[in-house]
């Protein structure tokens, strides 16, 4: 046995663990999912027949899965933008001579160490129309009541702003980490030839963050695609299903409608279409980063 075959068994041999434990709960669940998409009724659990694509096909004429996907596209992109947008400007001030600067990202990062569910019932608490603590603030100034969570206009902007809020801390630190690992001497340089700090944040600071900006847009939006707790505990994917995210359409089809194989189907569609958003964000932002 030569020493280069020693090695590839003894790195086999200490990794062996984690692929024993990847395929045993994360493969083989996803095979029996595969197979019971092609499956009606209750696959594994009770009687079920092979359907082929029939289950997939169905999709295409289920409204409650087309307008899901579309709440999904609507909270997904929307948290991306402004928690990025909010991110890169928080990150270029927090850099610089600010007092205080620690304490607000302590500030900004703690609501990311927050569970999900005290978040979600915490803001339900809050924007309850009758006895939330900001339409009573706002009945103090003189301004009308609010219905965030009510109005079906309104109710999934308003888990954007919650989704926002969680995660902003978290993307403020990346980027300050990352514009912290920018090199000095590329903003002297700049400087010296008179740039102006407009110039210096939209010529270096903005194109060196295209990777950071990737790794978060990639992150946050295939974290967004499969969001249901927050639906889940604040609206119930109400008013009117304006919030019935897609993994809350597959959660209720699958354990109150009792149609396994079909929402084994509604998953696999997810997992696609989140191949395909992440494939085009790598399109669209790694271009840039080549330029770079």
């Amino acid at each position: 046995m030569t020493y280069k075959t020693r090695r590839t068994l003894t790195a086999y041999a200490f990794l062996s663990p984690a692929i024993v434990y990847f395929l045993i709960y994360f493969f083989w669940p996803i095979a029996i999912e595969l197979w019971a998409s092609f499956r009606s009724g209750q696959p594994l659990i009770g009687d079920s027949a092979f359907v082929g694509l029939k289950n997939y096909a169905h999709i295409l004429n289920d409204r409650l899965a087309i307008k899901a996907i579309k709440a999904t596209l609507i909270y997904a992109i929307g948290s991306v933008v402004f928690t990025l947008v909010l991110a890169l400007g928080l990150s270029a001030l927090l850099v610089g001579p600010v007092k205080a600067r620690n304490g607000i990202r302590a500030i900004l990062f703690f609501p990311y160490i927050i569970s999900f569910v005290i978040s979600a019932l915490m803001w339900r608490a809050i924007l309850d129309p009758y006895t939330g603590l900001l339409n009573a603030a706002l009945a103090k100034i003189g301004l009308p009541q609010q219905f965030w969570l009510v109005d079906p206009d309104t109710a999934i902007w308003t888990l954007i702003a919650v989704s926002v809020w969680k995660d902003l801390g978290y993307a403020v630190l990346i980027y300050i980490a990352a514009i912290q690992g920018i090199p000095a001497h590329l903003y002297e340089a700049a400087r010296m030839d008179g740039a102006r700090r407009h110039h210096l944040f939209r010529d270096i600071t903005l194109p060196l963050l295209m990777p950071t900006t990737l790794f978060l847009a990639v992150v946050i939006m295939i974290a967004s695609l499969q969001e249901m707790a927050l639906p889940y505990l604040m609206t119930q994917g109400g008013p009117a299903n304006a919030t019935r995210l897609y993994s809350l359409h597959v959660y209720e089809t699958a354990f109150q409608g009792l149609n396994i194989g079909y929402a084994s189907a509604l998953s696999f569609a997810m997992f696609m279409l989140i191949l395909l958003i992440t494939w085009a964000q790598f399109k669209l932002l790694h271009r840039d980063i080549r330029h770079v």
